[in-house]
Order: structure tokens, then sequence, then C-alpha cells
């Protein structure tokens, strides 16, 4: 009898995946590397940008959240260089050839931190209790299209899935549905705070958090199943990880010369100097792919942005090539789609698509019907209204000097148009009430790391930030999206995607800024560093290692 799968999409040869997870620009340090063979022993310390609002990858929805995360949580699926799933907690998987059924088989032996078995029930307890819209998880979105979660054997499971789903193998390497200990999982809402309580299955066990200060990783000895692009299998080389929460750009760097932390995030650009082709330093890029360009994502439900000549001259009034210039220096590309221009989704024919062109945006606007100007010397309509609209950035996700351009907008929006573009900082707890009811106005952020269709799904589609008035929304967008997370034939989703780009900046439904990459700058007896493909964060650091110095 003929099986109903599909060829097994087996991933073997980790070997051929032990180059870095992106592509890296690093100082001349590479001829001494060769010299030296990774060696176990030593810890390091880690400067970074922001203090995670929660260290839960189920709930936290904050970037920069992850490059920590990844050290104590894996996934069931890795996902390599040019875009190939490979093992990690399961060694093979298997797709039906009508798309709804997937079987993931395990690794033999592996256990959580606090010592519990990850079988095939603990990988059906994380999916459905992640699926459990009682449970708060903001990850269930990837799991959508799945309807029922079934234990095969001890080392197997399937996934029945209501529809097809191009996007899910990609959810399943997300940090996002990496595997938590159940017993963690049933101890209660406490797991954002991190800690010992936090089990994952990681190169590391998390053994503290100070709020403000930093956090604790210690090497997990019984670590044995690395990814399939690791560098090596085993337990990690280093014997604790210490993250150092560094908000501000000049301490970050000073503690890096003066040694008091080993790596960096979030290099200040005036700051690479320090770093670059620099003797006892590197500086590497990763790739701007996964995550999604950062972006002003409009809620178009809300006057005056339901009109779309306001959007278009919020979008042309501006010269964005220049802000970014200015602000970043060259170390940051002008985007000109949400998606990354790193990843194959990118519709690369939006390039120029639009432009800044003052001229063009005050003849909108006084087409719109904001002719008058108040004492200031903003746009007023025949009732006296100002052209107005804000910004809402929550304060725990402004990194990278993304307020500074967003205030250089504001500038030139005032200038040029007389359009009021107004930036006003809110609480995580702020943002979270307007998401709920849809009352946020303009929300600047890039998405987390995902299949494309379901980035802009999570962005811009029914199911995303405008769910709550989505019956107000663009149901052309809508269904480019929807259509492409259905989609099975690659070339069919790549148009999709295309399509649902193109109409959204089209409509001024979103305005790209710059495409977001990481930087990291580290000392050059700090060998092992690279990024992981699928968030395009800076990888775990299973594979770091302290060479010793020339």
């Amino acid at each position: 009898m003929s099986s109903p799968f599909s060829s097994p999409t087996r991933r073997r040869g980790a070997s051929a995946w032990r180059a870095l997870a992106g592509a890296l620009l690093l100082s001349g340090t590479a001829a001494a590397a060769q010299a030296q063979a990774p060696r176990s022993g030593g810890e390091i310390a880690f400067g970074v940008t922001t203090d995670p609002i929660c260290f839960n990858p189920h709930r936290s929805s904050q970037q920069n959240s992850y490059i920590l995360i990844r050290n104590y949580i894996d996934s069931l699926v890795a996902k390599g260089q040019g875009g190939k799933f490979l093992p990690w907690l399961a060694r093979e998987w298997s797709v039906s050839a009508d798309g709804r059924t997937y079987r993931f088989k395990l690794k033999s032996g592996i256990v959580f931190h606090d010592g519990t078995p990850l079988d095939a029930e603990a990988v059906k307890f994380n999916l459905d209790f992640v699926r459990d819209t009682r449970n708060t998880n903001g990850s269930g979105e990837l799991l959508r299209a799945v309807e029922e979660v079934q234990v095969l054997s001890p080392t197997e499971v399937q996934l029945k899935l209501s529809r097809p789903d191009s996007s899910l193998l990609e959810s399943i390497a997300s940090v996002r549905l990496g595997l938590i200990s159940p017993k963690s999982l049933r101890s209660g809402d406490g797991l954002c705070g991190g800690g010992p309580a936090l089990a994952g299955s990681g190169p590391f066990v998390f053994e503290n958090y100070t709020r403000g200060q930093s956090a604790t990783f210690v090497r997990n000895p019984r670590y044995d199943w690395a990814p399939g692009y690791a560098a090596h299998q085993g337990p990690a080389y280093l014997d604790k990880v210490t993250v150092r929460f560094l908000p501000e750009y000049a301490v970050r760097a000073g503690a890096l010369k003066s040694g008091q932390v080993d790596v960096i995030e979030g290099v200040q650009p005036t700051d690479i100097g320090l770093f670059k082709d620099q003797p006892g330093f590197q500086f590497l890029v990763g790739p701007a792919g996964a995550q999604t360009a950062f972006t002003l994502n409009i809620n178009y439900t809300i006057a005056p942005a339901t009109d779309v000549r306001v959007r278009r001259a919020l979008r042309d009034g501006a010269d964005i090539d220049a802000l970014v210039k200015s602000v970043y220096r060259g170390t940051y590309r002008r985007a000109w789609s949400n998606i990354g221009p790193d990843n194959h989704f990118y519709n690369k024919a939006l390039e120029g698509r639009w432009r800044f062109d003052a001229k063009a945006a005050n003849r909108t606007l006084d087409e719109a019907g904001w002719t008058g100007r108040d004492a200031e010397g903003f746009r007023t309509n025949k009732e006296g209204q100002r052209l107005a609209i804000e910004v809402g950035y929550p304060q725990p996700f402004v990194r990278d000097n993304r307020e500074v351009l967003i205030q250089g907008l504001q500038a030139q929006l005032r200038k040029n148009v007389g359009l009021d573009l107004r930036l006003r900082f809110i609480t995580a707890g702020e943002w979270a009430q307007q998401l709920q009811k849809g009352t946020w106005t303009i929300y600047p952020n890039t998405y987390l790391p995902a299949d494309a269709a379901q980035e802009l799904q999570g962005n811009i589609g029914d199911g995303g930030f405008i769910r709550a008035v989505a019956d107000k929304g663009d149901k052309v967008l809508f269904g480019y999206i929807n259509d492409a997370l259905a989609a099975t034939d690659p070339a069919q989703k790549k148009k999709l995607v295309d399509e649902a780009q193109r109409h959204a900046v089209d409509e001024a439904i979103i305005v790209p800024l710059f495409a977001a990459n990481y930087q990291l700058a580290a000392k050059s007896t700090v060998r092992g560093l690279s990024f992981e493909t699928q968030l395009d964060s800076p990888s775990n650091f299973h594979d770091v290692w302290l060479a010793t110095a020339p």
C-alpha cells in the first residue's frame, strides 16, 4: 500500500551548514581564527540595547528579546542558509500530498532543563497550549490552520490542518513556537520574568535575571541536539554568558573598548570606526531579510488617514532617502517595502515606485480640502481642524535611533506640506489597549521574523494589527495575503506576495523607512559569532568560544 505522504523532507549533513547563518562582514581576524581550534571554558559578557519585556517566547513580540531567548529555547525545525529547513529537535518530517498533514519524528533522549522528557506528548502540550486562546499567547497566530495535534508514538507527532498553510514550516522553525517544559507552562503566568522556572531545552540554562541590570545563562551539560546548521554538536563551549542591559550607545561602546563586556549589539553609526578594522576588535553585519523593514503602519480606518490622498502626502512629503542617510550614515538601506530586501519574497520592482515630491503632495492635500493654515503653519480644513496624525511609539521598543528618524520626518512634513505628525511615546500597556480596540493611528515597527505571507498577515492582514477594525479594512489587500498563505505553488505565492506589497505602498497603507539589520562589535578573541537565518538576529552562543589573544 502506498503512503499518503510525499517523500520525507529529511535534512541531513550538518557539516554543510557550518558556515555562518548570515552574511558577515568582519575585520581581518580570520587568519588568526584558523590558527586555533575551538576550546571549552570561559565566560563572556554581552551588552544589549533593551531589557526584554517578556522572556517567554510564546508571548514575546519584541525582536530584541529573541537574541537572548534563543540561548535556552530550541525549535522542532531549523532554518539554514538559502531557506532550507534542517533537523533540530525533530530529526525528520514529512508532508502529505494535499499539504494538510505534517508528521515530525523527534530525536531520542532530549530532556528539558528541569529533567522533563522532550517527547511527542511535550510537543503536543506546547502546541495545544499556544493554540488555546485562554493562554493569551501571541504566537498562536502562527498555528491558525492547525486543527489537531496527535501523538503517534513517544517520538512521533502529527499535525492535522484545516487548510494548506505554506508558512507552517517557517512557523515551526520560529523561536515563537520554541518548546518549553510542560511543567513550566503549568506553573502559571510568571514565565515572562525569566529565571530557572523558564525551562527550555537549549544549550544554556536560564540562571537568573535582575530587571534593568543583567541576565545570566550557564552551560547545559546534557545538550546534544544542536540544529543542523550548528558548527558543532554537544554542549556549548562557554561556561557562562552574562547579558548586561546598556541602553545608551556611548555606554555600550565604552564598555567594549574598556573590556567590561566582550560583545555588543546596536552599534551607533558614529561608533563603527572604533571597532571595524581595528586591532583587537571585529565588526559583523547581519542580513536584512527575516524581519520586516522599519515601517510606518497606518491605521487607515481612522480619519484623516481614511483619505488615501492624506496617506500619499505623508508618504511623498518627506525625503526619506536623505533622512535615512543622515541618521544612519550609510549603515542601513532605505526601504521600499515592509518585506526585507534580502528576503526571496521582496518585491524589487517597488524600488523607485514613489519618490519625494513636495509639490505633488501639496497639490494632493489641496484637492483633499486641506487648504487653510493655522497660526503654526499647519494645514487645516474648512472646519478649522488641523491636519494631524499621531505616531504612538511604545517606549520598550525604541532603539537604533528610530525615534530620531521619525523626528526628522516630523520636521520635513511640517516644513514641506504642513502635516502635523505627532510622535508620542506610550507604554506597552497603552499599546496593547489600542491594539485591542483598533484605536491606534500609526504604529512604527519592524515585524517578527516569519514566512513573508505570515509577516504581511501580522502587519497589514485582516488578522494583524488592524484586526479589531478589519471589517473596515482593505479587502483587496486581505485577499492577496490570505491567498498567499494558502498557496502551495511557490511561484504563485511569490506573485501574490508581490501584489500585496505593491498594493500596500500604492495605497500608502504603509510607509517603509529603512531595512533593519543587526550589527555586532566584539573582541577579536570571541570566535564563532553568527546570525540565525530565521531571525536575522545574532545566533545563540552555542558555537561561540574564546581564543587566546594573538
